[in-house]
C-alpha cells in the first residue's frame, strides 16, 4: 500500500515536472511580454505626468510617441535582458536604461507554465 502511494506521488510529480519543462516559455515570448508591459507602464506613468504638467492634449501625443517607438523599446529590452534557463522555469533580469527623461528600471521576471510574472521592478530615478 505504501509503495502504491509513493508510486502515485512519483507519477504526479513527474507529470508536473514534464509539463513545466514543456511549457517553459522562451525569449521571443518574453520580448513580447516585456515590450507590452513597458509600454503600459510608460503610458500609465509618464503620459499621466505629462498630462498633469502640460495638458491633456499632450497626453495623447505621448501615447502616440510611445506606440511609435515600440520597435526601439523591443530592441532595448532584447539587448539589456539576460535569461537564466532552469529548464522548469526561466528567470529574466535586465536593467532597462531608456533615454532621458524616461525612467531607468531593474526588472526581474519569471517564466513558468507558459506565463510570465514580473516579481521585481525597481525604478532607479
Amino acid at each position: 500500500m505504501v509503495f502504491k502511494k509513493i508510486g502515485a506521488a512519483g507519477i504526479i510529480v513527474g507529470s508536473i515536472v514534464a509539463i513545466a519543462m514543456a511549457t517553459n516559455p522562451g525569449e521571443a515570448g518574453y520580448r513580447q511580454y516585456a515590450n507590452g508591459k513597458i509600454k503600459t507602464e510608460l503610458k500609465d506613468k509618464i503620459c499621466t505626468q505629462v498630462a498633469e504638467d502640460l495638458g491633456v492634449w499632450l497626453e495623447g501625443q505621448c501615447h502616440i510617441l510611445i506606440s511609435a517607438t515600440s520597435p526601439y523599446l523591443a530592441e532595448v529590452i532584447s539587448q539589456q535582458t539576460q535569461r537564466q534557463n532552469f529548464y522548469l522555469f526561466s528567470i529574466y533580469q535586465g536593467d532597462l536604461s531608456l533615454p532621458e527623461p524616461l525612467p531607468k528600471y531593474h526588472v526581474a521576471t519569471i517564466g513558468i507554465f507558459g506565463n510570465y510574472h514580473t516579481y521585481q521592478a525597481k525604478n532607479f530615478n
